[in-house]
């Protein structure tokens, strides 16, 4: 008889996925969806690259996993910090050479209301279950005239709100909110939260916005 995986924290079972163990995401999709650790473990490819592009100035990589677009800013000359939930995420980041805390972004952070770019790259807009409210907190945290530069899902998905968990063989999490937002209602959101959309770009199957803060 195959064993119930035991139910732990998120950050639990994000760190075995980080640490090699296949995980999925269940609830999110009608069948459980692989997480793509794999390509958040490599280096930046040509879609991250024309993401990485839009940033500007001082940038806060909201969820930045183990560190690839943390670290390919601060290559490029960017002055950068990430910030993630999960320690494993944040000691991966470092060793890349990347600046990062962890810290959850609803929590106080460093440089509020001074930052020029906040970057939600890998679908991070759907961090909490409710994008207007992601959204409302990065306006906050933008210095005026400054951007949030979102990863968003093809046209046509709206946003969809769904209760999710992550699973390995031995560990599954407890449920917690997730967002997917598709670039047809970013505008919506955006307008809601006190910013604009400046940019919609696509990049192969890639689709991602720029939204601006006034000055």
């Amino acid at each position: 008889m195959r064993a119930v995986p035991i139910r732990s924290s998120y950050a639990a079972v994000f760190t075995s996925a980080l640490r090699g163990d296949p995980c999925e995401v269940v609830g999110l999709t009608p069948e459980p969806r692989r997480l793509p650790v794999a390509d958040w473990k490599r280096s930046v490819d040509k879609g991250d690259l024309a993401v990485l592009a839009e940033c500007r100035g001082e940038t806060l990589d909201v969820g930045c996993g183990p560190g690839r677009m943390t670290r390919a800013l601060a290559e490029s000359g960017h002055t950068v910090l990430g910030i993630d939930v999960v320690p494993e995420a944040v000691q991966m980041t470092r060793r890349r050479g990347g600046v990062a805390i962890v810290r959850n972004v609803f929590a106080p952070l460093p440089g509020e209301g001074r930052w020029t770019t906040v970057l939600l790259a890998d679908g991070n807009i759907g961090i909490g279950g409710d994008p207007r409210a992601l959204l409302t907190r990065l306006h906050n945290m933008l210095a005026p005239g400054g951007r949030v530069v979102v990863d968003l899902a093809a046209p046509g998905t709206g946003v969809q709100s769904r209760s999710v968990r992550l699973q390995t063989s031995e560990l599954r999490s407890r449920p917690f909110r997730w967002a997917v937002v598709g670039v047809d209602a970013v505008g919506t959101l955006a307008i809601g939260a006190g910013l604009s959309v400046l940019a919609v770009h696509a990049h192969e199957d890639r689709w991602f916005a720029v939204l601006v803060k006034a000055r």
